[in-house]
Formats: C-alpha cells, structure tokens, sequence
C-alpha cells in the first residue's frame, strides 16, 4: 500500500465512517428531541474535543472528538447523575417504555433510510454502472454440469427478473439461503430462451471468501480481449528485458494467447527459457525475448516474469458488456426500497448461519477492509463510493438491531420484556448484560481485525 493510495484510502474511510456514524446517532436524536426527551450531547467520535457549539436555546453541545470511529448522543437520565425537579419530565428513563423503543429503534432506522435515499439518487439521478449478467461457465463446477454455454445472459433466477451481474449474484444467494435447487432462465447467444437447474446441495457458497458466482462455476462472459501488462516490478525478467506497463502482447512465442490466464500458464510452464512476446505500444510492434525466472509457489518451480497482466475490452465492445441503469421516478423509488430490504433480510440470514456453521467468520470483515473498500469505491466514481456507502449503512442497521446488550437491539429487548413482565429489568440484570454484550463485541471486533490482517498478509 503506497503512499498515493493512503491518501485516498484515508480520506475516504473517515468520510465513510462520519457519515455513517452522524445519520447513526442523528436519528436517536431527531426522535428523542421530537418526543420531549433533553438532549445533553450529540458526539460524532470519541475522546478529546475538537470543536463544540452550545446551542443557545437547550444547552445542548454539539462535538465533533478527536477519535472519528464511533459516536454517541448523551440523554439526560437520572440514572447518569442527578436531575433538577424541573427536568424530570424530560428525562430519558422517566419516558413511557414506547417512548424509550422509539428513540434506540431511530439510530437504525435512520441507516437503512439513508441506504434508501442513496439507491434512489443512484438509479434516479446518476445512473448505476452495472455489467450485463452474461456469463461462461468453469468446467467440473454445477455451472457447467447444468448446461451453461459461454455467452449466455441471465434473466431470470427462480422466476425473479434480474438485469445486472450484482443484481443476479444477490438474488441466487437470496434463493440459496432458501433452497438449493435454483432454475436460471437464460438467453443464448443465438437469442433462444432456455432454463438451466442448478443443483447447490453439494456447494458450500459460504465456507469460504470469493466470489459466490465463482463457487457456483459462472464468470463473467466477453469476446477475447486484449492483453495489457501492468505494473513492471523493478529488477524482474520483465523489467530487465524492456518490457513497459501499458505494452499490449499480441502474441507469445508466435500465438495469441487465449486470456490473461493461459498467458500466466505459459510463462509458468518456461522457467528458465526465452519466449519471445511480441507487444505494441505507442512506438509500434515489436519483438521482446523475456526469460521467467525460476520461482518457487505452493510447492512447485515456476516460471515468472514480475509483471501484471490484465485484460482490456476495446471501446467498441463496452456496450455489449456494461451499461448505465437509470431508472425513472416510481421505479427509482420502488427499486430503491427492494434493493435495501433485499441487502437487509440476506445480511440478516447470513448472520444467523454464522451461528450454525454454514457461514464461515472468515467473512466478517473490519476497519481495514472498510477502509479499503472506501478507497477503491472513492477512486472507480461517486456511484460506485455511494453503493458501497449503502451496503455498509445496511449492515450496521441490521449489527445494531441485534439482541445484543450493548447494542440498541440489546435495550430493546430490554423493554420488551419490560412490556412483558410490566416492570424494567433490575439494575444487576442490565450489569450482567452489559458485561455479556461487552464480551461479544469485544471478539467479533478481534475476529473482525484478524481476519484483516490475514486478508492482507495473503
């Protein structure tokens, strides 16, 4: 990670983190004020203060703390130090208990409302970059044994509609967390609709990371594309040999090579030997000899020449793979609500299975990834920043309606067994909570920054 991508990186996930956090507590605020509670502080971080404002009229201060990875709004509360008489009525703990479940339910709510507002400004305003769902299939994977051909588009997945890549890969884990038997209808490339079953009894989508549609045996479809090297390490066969980043290889050893991964493959097989890439750049064709060194990885001698290798789709080939989804007003709306429900109810799955299993805690993901994330997304275009600010909100909704004290889920379940037994819980009760809910998000968060770390150690 260098220097130009932290400056990105940085940025990014602090904006990423103060949104989030600032439409997190404004909503326990906006109701708690709306519904007659005094509001002594609304904090966006922790620890030393940078900047307060007191606000003439209710005294209340406004923060902004020197640590930006969290935040909270302070209520006055008896049970937090002494009430003057004449506040009482406006303290937190003196509310009606539907009161009390109103304001810990807003902080949430006001996450998955903001993932809404942005899915609506995105398919209404700025369009969604998506790809069309086409795809080929991997050999020996349920893909392939369902009868996929290379080329074919997705439209359908158990009968639901679907017309981006995202949008197909979201639905069939939707469907997977139901049933394992999944009809995808499709359109050949001789434009003929047909239906492929996938079978999934036998494939844990979740054991691992990667890509779901990867597990299942689909990738992404195109004609065959360009090949272009990337970043030219230092001192490797690749760089001693002249070879640039951005040189287009058209042939190697006098053949074009199929894709990215047989050019890789071939340069694996030749250790030690000449192979002669013919490349063009700015200046013409030419002839390059390159001699991949000889290398050691999992176990076996290969050959490696220190470049990146990517594929580049030609200008003309864009609109057969990619498009802008810009829907209007009624739809904007309508898809804006599905898509935040959708991300909230597989969210929600995928965490339940966490418990029995079939979900593996390498998919919890922390700081570092998020920072990553912000980062990338912040560099690709505002589109792609806002998706990825939507599925983060969704998920800290859904994190925070957990029953888990500590949690705002935790003090609903508080009150309701207030409502149920018609009195609060005792004092040592929330004690032995508050420990129980410190322990939990205390190793979720551990395991959250483990796996970061592994993530960037591998």
């Amino acid at each position: 990670m260098n220097l130009q991508n932290l400056l990105i990186i940085l940025p990014a996930f602090l904006l990423t983190i103060g949104i989030l956090v600032t439409v997190h507590e404004f909503g326990h605020f906006w109701v708690a004020r709306r519904l007659g509670v005094k509001v002594l502080r609304f904090s966006v971080g922790f620890g030393k203060p940078l900047w307060t404002y007191v606000s003439p009229k209710d005294k209340t201060e406004y923060v902004l703390s020197a640590l930006p990875l969290g935040g909270y709004v302070k209520m006055l509360d008896e049970r937090e130090g002494e009430v003057p008489a004449e506040e009482l009525h406006r303290a937190f703990n003196r509310q009606s208990v539907w009161t009390r479940m109103a304001v810990v339910v807003a902080g949430p709510l006001a996450n998955f409302i903001l993932a809404v507002l942005i899915y609506f400004f995105v398919f209404g305003v700025t369009g969604n970059p998506a790809m069309h769902p086409l795809v080929k299939p991997i050999k020996n994977t349920p893909a392939a044994l369902a009868g996929f051909q290379p080329g074919d588009k997705i439209t359908q997945v158990n009968e639901q509609p679907v017309a981006t890549f995202e949008e197909t890969a979201m639905t069939i884990v939707e469907e997977f967390l139901v049933t394992k038997s999944i009809k995808i209808q499709v359109e050949t490339k001789e434009g003929n609709l047909a239906e492929r079953s996938l079978d999934l009894s036998n494939t844990p989508l979740f054991k691992e990371e990667n890509d779901v549609l990867s597990k299942i045996g689909l990738e992404p479809w195109a004609p065959r594309l360009d090949l272009m090297l990337g970043q030219i390490i230092p001192g490797s066969a690749a760089d001693k040999a002249g070879l640039q980043t951005k040189d287009k290889v058209l042939k190697v050893d006098g053949s074009k090579p199929e894709n990215a991964e047989s050019f890789v493959k071939y340069i694996q097989q030749h250790p030690n030997q000449a192979i002669v890439l013919q490349v063009e750049r700015a200046t013409g064709v030419s002839d390059i000899t390159v001699t991949p060194a000889l290398k050691e990885k999992d176990g076996k001698q290969v050959g490696q020449i220190g470049a990146g290798i990517g594929e580049v789709v030609p200008v003309e080939l864009l609109p057969t793979l990619q498009f802008k989804q810009r829907l209007g007003l009624v739809d904007s709306v309508t898809k804006s609500f599905e898509k935040t429900w959708q991300m909230s109810i597989v969210t929600l799955k995928l965490m339940g299975r966490m418990l029995t299993g079939e979900v593996s805690l390498k998919n919890i993901s922390g700081p570092v990834t998020i920072a990553k994330y912000s980062g990338e997304t912040a560099s690709a275009g505002l589109p792609y920043y806002l998706g990825f600010l939507a599925v983060v909100s969704i998920s800290l909704g859904v994190l925070n309606l957990l029953p888990v004290p500590m949690l705002d889920g935790g003090h609903l379940l508080y009150y309701v067994i207030e409502i149920v037994k018609g009195s609060p819980v005792s004092p040592r009760v929330e004690e032995y909570g508050l420990r129980f809910g410190m322990a939990v998000v205390g190793c979720i968060m551990v395991l959250a920054v483990y796996n970061d770390i592994m993530r960037l150690i591998n």
